[in-house]
């Protein structure tokens, strides 16, 4: 069952990012003084779902990619603004590397220094280096071009990452993987001994 709870039921969900703001490139974020670039950690996870499966809490403000039963990969994200909140079940219907962006006329119309277009693979793509389509909907987990946003309630429905780490899970997800959003809470803890090296690199 998918369900969106928001004012209005269709609301546009590439998430904004401050275009103006200087961005640095992937390979130039990992300046010792300059923000995270990855807050991937192994954890321990109660849950049902199976192998592959993305969970997103936005209350816990996670993204988790079940390894195998009680454990998982966490990776910090940012979440929707309180007017654009959704929760459901969707598949992964597309992948793409260093996707494009186009705002919408509304986003335009919000704020109209957004340009009309940006390429993928510039510096400025508020979408990053990779994207994971959801189901048939406007909704993307995807990179950002402002990573200190990660951990905060800022995009229109979109579920941003660091580009380290969506990179990472977009090449452990496979289309078709079954995503779950929602608004659980889940107990955690960090696991430092080694996992299963098959178990955490394979695809789904």
């Amino acid at each position: 069952m998918f369900r969106i709870f928001t004012r209005k039921f269709a609301i546009p969900a590439i998430a904004i990012a401050p275009l103006l703001a200087i961005a640095q490139p992937v390979s130039a974020q990992s300046s010792l003084f300059g923000p995270p670039t990855s807050g991937k950690k192994i954890v321990s996870l109660k849950t049902k779902e199976r192998p592959g499966t993305i969970i997103v809490s936005f209350s816990d403000r996670k993204l988790y990619k079940v390894l195998k039963k009680g454990k998982a990969i966490s990776y910090p994200i940012a979440i929707p603004r309180s007017i654009s909140n959704w929760e459901g079940t969707l598949p992964v219907s597309q992948k793409r590397v260093n996707p494009s962006w186009t705002p919408t006329a509304s986003m335009r119309r919000e704020n109209p220094k957004l340009p009309a277009f940006v390429p993928g693979g510039h510096p400025k793509n508020p979408m990053g280096v990779r994207a994971l389509y959801l189901g048939n909907t406007l909704y993307r987990i995807h990179g950002t071009d402002a990573p200190w946003t990660i951990g905060k309630a800022v995009s229109k429905g979109c579920i941003r990452m660091y580009n380290k780490d969506v990179i990472d899970l977009y090449n452990k997800t496979s289309i078709g993987a079954k995503v779950v959003v929602s608004w659980k809470k889940y107990k955690t803890a960090s696991l430092t001994a080694s996992i299963d090296r098959e178990a955490y690199f394979s695809n789904d």
